[in-house]
């Protein structure tokens, strides 16, 4: 049963991976290691860089999230930043969550 459960709760949270990295990167500009450990640190799951990549160069190929090289010593690191369509999209997530289905989860949740 615990792998079931497992199972369950992990296709849960990847299912809702894009819009946590979408909100993520509202909040501020982010590198893709710092979107994995803040991914890890909110739903307790550790997310793959074969995860996480492919989910930023998804968002940023449909211009949701937009990248930026940045020099910080030798390394170049990618920083990521939401745009004006990633911003709408995510206000229109906030509209339906405000449906009756959120009264569904809040019941299930608590």
């Amino acid at each position: 049963m615990a792998d079931l459960e497992s199972d369950i709760i992990k296709a849960t949270v990847r299912g809702f991976s894009r819009v946590l990295i979408l909100w993520l990167i509202s909040q501020k500009p982010m590198s893709g290691y710092s979107v994995k450990k803040e991914l890890k640190r909110l739903t307790g799951q550790n997310f793959h860089s074969g995860v996480v990549y492919p989910l930023l160069y998804d968002l940023e190929e449909k211009e949701l999230i937009t990248g930026q090289w940045m020099q910080k010593g030798r390394k170049r690191i990618k920083y990521y930043s939401i745009t004006e369509e990633g911003t709408k999209l995510l206000d229109f997530l906030r509209k339906i969550s405000e449906m009756p289905i959120k009264e569904i989860l809040e019941g299930f949740i608590s």
